[in-house]
């Protein structure tokens, strides 16, 4: 056994610094040596044993100090307050009260305790591929001929954004489904999210993580699978579509892109061409308003992402900043936080941000943007079967007929009645049912 003792200033150092050294397993040991309002100072000691090759599948346990949660809590006790908004509404972002009210919950009430377990008692694995460890959840359906699926969360999400419809997928039997409904699930984490490795190298972009899930769905054993995704999720499995390899049967997205050459033009002078039907004018209006008022974060990203040590060093900072992604989560998520449900609790939004700070991963995960070279949104050209998902708070809803253009084997198209952006992990049992209901001809054709 290889034995790794680490000493660091804080607690989230720690964390964040072990997680990077070895995720073959989370073992944090728990000895805190000292604890001010300013630092604290750990020896953290690691047991794990070496991986017999390269491409060795490891188990993963996740186990955080008390010693970082008591860091998360101070720091959110010492959240330095800007001023005020001067409207009355979300137009200069996230909300004095909101974000309050967020830290307040955070600070008092917020258990990560429970997400950990829950995370604990999936099966969980990390693999190196390229030189860098990947974390995924796989799970095997207890039903015979189940069909093996990737899934990829986006940003600012994780692999929490799918955690509530692994059974209705693994097990439809139980959530209205049949056996001939079932799946294989993986899950991983896009590198430089979650428990993944941070690249220290440039090159990790979205046509290389594609290229990653695959020899990950070989690895595992799974010569035809399907992949499903939305966000950078959803830019991924189009980009495993238009690289075509033979293992791939099909997609399923919840964020099409779908924009046509002349709409993407016209979109940059801000003009609709004439002779729109009505949804693609629905989509241009949502377009053109998302890319005025709600697209600096992704700017940002794209350009600059190292310079966000703010999101690093204040909880406060990078709660805000992953509130602020489209205005319809954000209205949901606010209205969470003032006592009125809707599709995710105050756990579920905590429960991600918490797992983005315990793992320091708001750069890395932000280099994503920078790393990326293809034009989002823009009609993609996939051959291979696809089918596609329209949720009605979605940033934009994507035509029939834009959508046809895209997706050239288009199985399976459907709008929806609820359900937004992160759409498996609002309304998971809807989800769930859209991608049986996508994949079925898959099945039925083999």
């Amino acid at each position: 056994m290889a034995k790794l003792t680490i000493e660091k200033s804080t607690a989230h150092q720690v964390v964040a610094e072990t997680v990077d050294q070895d995720r073959r397993k989370l073992l944090f040991g728990a000895a805190a040596i000292g604890l001010t309002t300013t630092a604290v100072a750990s020896i953290i000691s690691i047991d794990s044993a070496p991986a017999a090759t390269s491409e060795a599948i490891r188990p993963f346990h996740i186990t955080v100090p008390e010693a970082a949660l008591v860091d998360l809590r101070r720091r959110l006790a010492a959240t330095r307050w800007p001023d005020k908004e001067t409207v009355a509404d979300d137009s200069q972002g996230v909300q004095l009260a909101t974000l309050r009210q967020v830290i307040h919950y955070w600070q008092t009430d917020y258990n990560w305790r429970k997400i950990e377990a829950r995370l604990n008692a999936l099966p969980q694995f990390i693999t190196e591929i390229d030189g860098l460890d990947i974390h995924f959840i796989h799970i095997r359906s207890k039903h015979e001929n189940a069909l093996p699926l990737v899934i990829t969360h986006g940003w600012p999400g994780s692999i929490i954004e799918q955690l509530k419809i692994i059974d209705p997928l693994t097990d439809p039997t139980n959530f209205g489904g049949s056996a001939a409904d079932a799946f294989h699930l993986v899950i991983p984490s896009i590198p430089g999210y979650g428990f993944s490795a941070k690249p220290t190298t440039t090159g990790w972009d979205p046509a290389h993580i594609a290229r990653a899930w695959v020899v990950l769905m070989k690895r595992l054993g799974y010569q035809r699978f399907v992949a499903q995704g939305g966000d950078w999720g959803g830019h991924i499995a189009n980009v495993m579509a238009q690289q075509a390899p033979p293992e791939l049967i099909g997609i399923h997205v919840n964020f099409p892109e779908t924009v046509p050459p002349e709409i993407g033009k016209a979109l940059l002078l801000g003009m609709a061409p004439s002779g729109l039907a009505a949804d693609e004018q629905r989509a241009f209006d949502q377009i053109n308003l998302a890319r005025a008022k709600h697209l600096s974060y992704a700017i940002a990203m794209a350009t600059r992402p190292q310079t966000l040590y703010g999101i690093v060093d204040s909880p406060a900072g990078l709660a805000g900043w992953i509130l602020d992604h489209d205005a319809k989560s954000y209205e949901m998520i606010a209205g969470v936080f003032d006592g009125h449900p809707a599709g995710l609790t105050r756990d579920d939004i905590l429960d991600n941000i918490t797992l983005y700070w315990l793992t320091n991963t708001g750069v890395s995960s932000a280099r994503l943007y920078w790393e990326n070279k293809d034009r989002l949104l823009s009609a993609v050209n996939v051959s291979i079967p696809a089918a596609v998902t329209v949720f009605p708070e979605e940033i934009y809803q994507a035509p029939h007929s834009w959508t046809q253009r895209a997706y050239h084997n288009l199985i399976y198209f459907n709008e929806a009645d609820r359900g937004g952006h992160f759409a498996a992990w609002e309304q998971p049992q809807l989800f769930s049912v859209e991608l049986r209901n996508a994949f079925r001809p898959l099945r039925q054709a083999s």
